[in-house]
């Protein structure tokens, strides 16, 4: 048997004669998938489905089911933050090894949209603001998830960077800025590490969707090479017009605009049959790459690189964990703080927060997986410092509508284990399908449940609860359903979808409750029941529900005031602020960048009562801290995966270095920000009038001080950058080599981030003041001098102008460690006109 090579050139004949075999019904059948995750199989050319799933930083499955676990890693946010490609490239193969024990061919991933506005509601999915850095951290993820035998596929192509009105919305985008920002940062991903996949967005740019767009052929395939299959974000094809166009795999299936109807427009004319041809070409490519077609070995059959996940997930998290304060406080002495807590007779660590104890560890959306076990906050900290040395305070309440029960909580009726009877029923009531699960949040997206099927679906669970008072009992959900208690029926309640937005109806609907009386330890039979009978579109074959309790927050005074007298009581106080569901999530876009609720008050009140407060902001993406002044440390944790609380236990006492430098601008008021705009005009449209000024581009246009800049963060010791070696002068195409000599001027090993900056004074076009052109993490001990090696392309000193143009002449380039720290420069001389085209 053959193994493919990575160009696979030489198989196409193979694959050609196959081709030849397929009858134009068989062909485009192969272009829809035969369900919500997979392809259909041919068994006659020896063709097995291939099974997709979504990423980028876990990989779910073909079922969302906590009986099949996955890992859940840090998110892109946490990722970017490293600077660090060799932990992009470790996240794609243990995401790699992911997929193959759950047969997965292909993860839907890396997510490589900019972080154009900081009230994108998924950036927590991607990497930055900068294209360059996401196009290295991008490059190195695929690169780690294809060694390994399984496809990578970068998405949103293209522009695709805000939720509002994201299956509408048109993207009116400058062809510069497309080609400097927005495609920059897809390009290394296709060009150097040969992305199997790419997927289309939902979005129109310029006036085209994506999967009818020009662009999925100029530059993805005549520029870049791109031999791969364009797959489609769920639902994207939206006409027979799309396959006409260089898309080339319609999901979900089998339903859809192509299929009986293409193969009438095929013998219409309407489409080229060799438009066809070539898109099952690529298919069987990806089959064959993958080991889905018989005599094609895949190019990595087993994963080649395995590691501990947990491990890694615990490192990864703490190399992305940013410090942008820090008065000394930190890292913690664990035998000192445990001793001042005696001597006071108080607890020696107050931890504060409702993220403390349920702490996010990913964004909301289709990226979600479901871990074994999550490790918060809280319980890093107890488990250094000792569960009788450490109080607890929820603080302020951050959760809005339901969270689920917990599974301590809650028997099986039948089995008598911990969990919840699912049961499917027909319009007479007879049971078609049942289910014991162990979770109350609940999603099947794929799978055997006959949601289409059934009328009504029941859950049923013995729920014993923890306090005594008034519980908001309730269930989360798009459809009509009960609530019986202890057999009556206590609420029944219409659930209607908030926005027209497919994805945020199903994966963060609105709630309903009831207000019952509960008695700690005293048995509630709880039963929810749903009608089914009536549901209908894309979704008809799916279903979310979370059944469970609201928060209490009927005394946030009192909530406040608790927290503030175990700070005051403590030596140290820990507070964790951050996000929830309804405001960072896919299918919908942040409002406001205020934290939820009330937690900057509890900020302020807990500053004041205890100096020695430290904050961890468990957000995705940026958030206002107007009392970061006020505070002896703030780490930002990111959602840090299922290791949070480990690794920053890691870094609080000093057991790691916080490795992160932020990839995106933090604003300090939400007026300063100055791209903010996500939300389309009446037309449908949403232009991007800022050109190639987004994020810190554009800060620095305006002359505006943000809270903490691109690239800024702490560590544990103390650096000096000290000779920057480069040449004068370099020729258009080449890379310009650059060393940087620096020295941990501290006691302690450390990590920092050498970033290399260009300047172009007296362009003759419009430029950034500056731009990003190199950057690589370095590690060193204490007194250690080492120097740092980097590349620097002239392409990114280029400019789109119907090709990247050269302007000759002198640049400036900056070293240092953050946008606006840049001790080091030196002049670079371009040295003759030259213009490569899309080369």
């Amino acid at each position: 048997m053959e193994t493919l090579t990575p160009d696979h050139r030489a198989t196409d004949v193979r694959l050609e004669s196959l081709l030849a075999e397929l009858t134009l019904e068989e062909k485009v059948q192969l272009l829809t998938g035969r369900d919500f995750w997979t392809t259909w199989p041919l068994e006659k050319i020896g063709l097995r489905r291939m099974l997709f799933s979504d990423g980028p930083t876990g990989v779910r499955g073909e079922v969302w089911d906590e009986r099949e676990p996955s890992m859940n890693f840090p998110s892109a946010a946490a990722i970017s933050s490293s600077w660090d490609p060799a932990i992009a490239d470790r996240l794609g193969a243990a995401s790699a090894v992911e997929a193959r024990r759950k047969g997965v061919d292909v993860v839907l991933g890396p997510t490589i949209n900019l972080h154009r506005s900081p009230l994108g509601g998924r950036h927590f999915e991607a990497f930055s603001e900068d294209p360059v850095l996401t196009a290295e951290l991008a490059a190195a993820y695929v690169s780690g998830v294809q060694r390994n035998g399984v496809g990578a596929t970068p998405k949103h192509y293209i522009a695709n960077d805000s939720e509002t009105d994201r299956f509408t919305v048109d993207v009116k985008v400058d062809e510069r800025p497309l080609r400097e920002l927005y495609l920059l940062a897809f390009e290394k991903a296709i060009v150097e590490s040969k992305a199997w996949l790419v997927m289309s967005s939902y979005n129109s740019i310029n006036g085209a969707t994506a999967t009818e767009n020009d662009l999925l052929e100029t530059p993805l395939n005549t520029e870049w090479g791109f031999d791969g299959v364009v797959i489609s974000d769920w639902t994207a094809v939206r006409s027979i017009n799309s396959a006409n166009a260089s898309q080339d795999l319609a999901m979900p299936g089998p339903a859809g605009p192509w299929g009986a109807a293409l193969v009438v427009a095929v013998k219409s004319g309407d489409v080229a049959e060799t438009a066809i041809d070539r898109k099952v070409l690529r298919i069987l490519q990806l089959a064959a790459r993958v080991g889905a077609l018989e005599g094609f070995g895949a190019v990595q059959a087993e994963p080649a690189d395995r590691e501990d996940p947990i491990a890694f997930a615990r490192e990864a998290s703490a190399a992305g964990t940013v410090m942008v304060k820090n008065d000394g406080v930190l890292p913690l002495d664990v035998p000192s703080v445990r001793k001042a807590g005696l001597k006071s007779g108080g607890k020696s660590v107050a931890v504060i927060g409702h993220n403390a104890r349920y702490a996010r560890t990913q964004g909301g959306g289709s990226a979600t997986v479901v871990p074994e076990k999550i490790v918060t906050p809280l319980d890093g900290i107890r488990a250094a410092f000792g569960p009788d040395n450490v109080s607890y305070s929820v603080g302020a309440v951050v959760q809005e509508g339901i969270a689920e029960l917990p599974l301590e909580q809650i028997t099986n009726p039948v089995t008598g284990t911990p969990g919840v009877r699912v049961r499917f029923l027909d319009a007479n009531g007879e049971e078609l399908f049942a289910e014991d699960r162990r979770s109350t949040a609940l999603v099947w997206f794929g799978g055997d449940a006959p949601i289409e099927a059934s009328s009504t679906v029941q859950f049923h669970t013995l729920y014993t609860p923890a306090e005594t008072g008034p519980v908001k009992l309730g269930f989360s959900t798009v459809g009509h359903g009960r609530i019986f208690v202890d057999g009556v029926l206590t609420r029944e309640a219409t659930i209607e979808a908030t926005g027209t937005d497919l994805g945020a109806a199903f994966l963060a609907p609105p709630s309903a409750s009831v207000e019952i009386q509960a008695t700690a330890g005293v048995q509630l039979q709880v039963r929810i029941e749903l009608d089914t009978a009536d549901r209908e579109g894309a979704l008809s074959n799916a279903l979310a529900i979370t059944i469970g309790v609201e928060a209490d927050n009927a005394d946030p005074d009192a909530l406040i005031h608790d927290a503030v007298e175990a700070a005051r009581a403590a030596e140290i106080a820990v507070v964790v602020v951050g996000t929830n569901s309804r405001v960072e999530s896919e299918g919908y876009d942040r409002t406001t960048l205020e934290l939820p609720g009330l937690q900057d008050r509890l900020v302020h009140a807990v500053a004041a009562a205890n100096p020695r407060t430290i904050v961890i902001v468990n957000s995705g993406s940026p958030v206002l801290l107007p009392w970061r002044d006020e505070v002896a440390a703030t780490l930002i944790g990111y959602f840090g995966g299922q290791e949070f609380g480990n690794a920053l236990t890691d870094i609080l006492t000093g057991a790691s270095e916080p490795g992160g430098r932020l990839p995106t601008t933090w604003p300090a008021t939400q007026e300063d920000v100055p791209v903010i705009n996500v939300t389309p005009a009446e037309d449908g449209t949403l232009t991007y009038d800022e050109g190639i000024h987004i994020g810190y581009r554009a800060w620095l246009r305006a002359g505006t001080t943000p809270a903490y800049e691109f690239g800024y963060g702490l560590g544990y010791t103390d650096w000096s950058l000290d000779i920057v070696d480069a040449p004068a002068t370099a020729e258009p195409g080449t890379a310009v080599p650059l060393t940087v000599t620096l020295t941990n001027t501290g006691t302690r090993a450390g990590k920092n981030v050498v970033q290399v900056y260009a300047e172009k004074p007296g362009s003759a076009v419009d430029r950034p003041v500056r731009w990003l052109v190199a950057s690589t993490p370095v590690w060193a001990g204490p007194g250690e001098t080492v120097t740092a090696v980097l590349d620097a392309p002239t392409r990114l000193l280029a400019y789109w102008d119907n090709g990247w143009t050269y302007e000759p002449g002198d640049y400036t380039l900056r070293i240092g460690t953050s946008v606006t720290d840049l001790p080091l420069e030196t002049t670079l001389t371009l040295t003759d006109i030259s213009q490569e085209g899309a080369a």
